[in-house]
């Protein structure tokens, strides 16, 4: 006699029936979803694990806090704003996250005013604005390190306020086709600083200007050190490097290239061109060479001084056509 168990047991099925029971279960799940399911966001805060599909969120979800931003391989037409805390802007592949053409509050793809930003492997690129200031970066105030990222074919690189308390540090970056005269306001640069605390340029390239000055500094110290300023490709190029109110530091083993296309060829280096802010008398140059690009014929002066503190500068190696330092009355 059969049992009650037995009769309402399952009965088992072949392996294969099993298999293509399996295979259809799969295919009935749309593929979106099972992409949707594979997909990671491409900004993570480190800190928490979370991922966020918009930068923004991603800066909101660290808030007044201290947190690190890691992000994805791609192409992004994002911004950001950060008004508070300490963030760090990291490329999970140093030159694969590039922020292309998209800023905020009309001014650069990331807006700072936090306590601090940090900022590494990043791209930015295409930033134009109707002011003629786009920027990849605009800060407004606190500290801000950026290392090993480009600036590339746009109004500005890196632009700040004033912050007299505040650190601008950027290592191992490069800067090309940036800058340009075309506002009514005036120039734009490769960087240009307000009444910064401290700047400091170290390790890194500037080329292809495409007007204005490759760095402009208000800063109070300014340290430009092992960098290449190559202009030979520049087009209606200024100053190599202008500190128009004076700075103490010191500005030391750069290579410079002055080329043909200038819209002022009078000097590489410009101390207190537009007033004497401060005390220059602190400011080093020392270790630099400075030349002309192939076929340019012209003479020109290393370091002019409208402050007249400076006095001279050191050792430096430099074209047979350049005057090493001029006092501008």
């Amino acid at each position: 006699m059969i049992s009650q168990v037995s009769r309402l047991a399952p009965r088992r099925l072949p392996t294969g029936v099993i298999g293509a029971f399996a295979a259809l279960a799969v295919a009935a799940i749309p593929l979106a979803t099972l992409f949707a399911q594979e997909r990671q966001p491409p900004f993570t805060v480190v800190e928490t694990g979370r991922g966020y599909d918009r930068l923004q969120d991603a800066v909101d979800a660290i808030g007044d806090a201290r947190g690190s931003i890691s992000i994805a391989p791609g192409r992004y037409e994002q911004c950001a704003v950060q008004t508070a805390g300490s963030v760090s802007y990291l490329s999970a592949q140093a030159g694969a996250a590039v922020f292309d053409g998209v800023t905020c509050e009309g001014k650069a793809a990331l807006v700072l005013r936090g306590r601090s930003a940090e900022v590494s492997g990043i791209v930015f690129q295409n930033v134009r604005v109707p002011d003629f200031n786009g920027s990849g970066i605009r800060l407004e105030q606190g500290n801000l390190t950026v290392a090993q990222s480009w600036f590339r074919d746009s109004q500005q690189g890196i632009l700040t306020h004033n912050d007299p308390a505040g650190r601008l540090v950027i290592d191992r970056s490069t800067f090309t086709r940036l800058g340009t005269c075309e506002g009514s306001g005036g120039c734009a640069h490769s960087i240009y600083t307000g009444e910064y605390g401290h700047v400091r340029i170290t390790r890194s390239r500037f080329e292809q200007g495409r007007g204005g000055h490759y760095v402009k500094a208000r800063a109070i110290r300014v340290d430009i050190a092992s960098s290449s300023f190559d202009d030979s490709a520049g087009r209606g190029t200024n100053y190599m490097i202008d500190l128009p109110g004076g700075a103490s530091g010191q500005i030391a083993n750069n290579w410079f290239v002055q080329g043909q296309d200038k819209e002022n060829h009078a000097a590489f280096i410009a101390v207190a061109a537009e007033g004497r802010a401060r005390d220059s008398s602190g400011l080093s140059v020392v270790g630099n060479d400075a030349r002309f690009a192939s076929g340019v014929d012209r003479e020109s002066v290393f370091v002019a001084d409208w402050s007249g503190d400076m006095g001279g500068v050191g050792e430096n190696a430099l074209d047979r056509r350049l005057t090493r330092y001029e006092i501008i009355r």
